[in-house]
């Protein structure tokens, strides 16, 4: 399928190819681009995302797509640190919790001016999750 055939599908359709086990190669780069913000969200959460993948989401403009990333356990350190300082304190919430952060994030997290963030940072660490439905792609939660 190229971007042409893809444009012409309807939302359901696109839903269906972010959460499919059989994602074939060619809408992996379409779906990465995505105009639909909840396709591109449920394609973010895929645990199947490559690093580059994962890296071209960690620098999206919208904070739901960073929300969608933060709590996966292949962060870089580099993502995480943007993650941990990211403006908004959706972001900062969910990456409070991943093990990923250091010693010194943490404790800036539990500093934070959000109340939220702070709780979610004193909790500690807490191990991601994927739930995976029958047919579809495992998904971080």
């Amino acid at each position: 399928m190229d971007a042409q055939q893809w444009r012409t599908l309807s939302l359901d359709e696109r839903m269906r190819w972010a959460l499919s086990a059989e994602l074939p190669e060619a809408l992996r780069p379409l779906l990465l681009r995505e105009q639909w913000m909840q396709t591109r969200c449920y394609f973010a959460r895929r645990a199947d995302l490559r690093p580059t993948e994962v890296a071209e989401l960690a620098a999206d403009q919208d904070y739901v797509i960073r929300l969608c990333l933060a709590k996966r356990p292949d962060l870089t350190a580099d993502q995480v640190a943007r993650f941990a300082g990211d403006p908004d304190p959706n972001v900062r919430y969910a990456i409070a919790r991943n093990p990923l952060l250091t010693a010194e994030q943490r404790t800036r997290l539990c500093a934070d001016e959000d109340e939220l963030v702070r709780q979610a940072a004193a909790k500690g660490p807490r191990p991601s999750q994927t739930r995976c439905r029958p047919g579809q792609a495992a998904l971080l939660r």
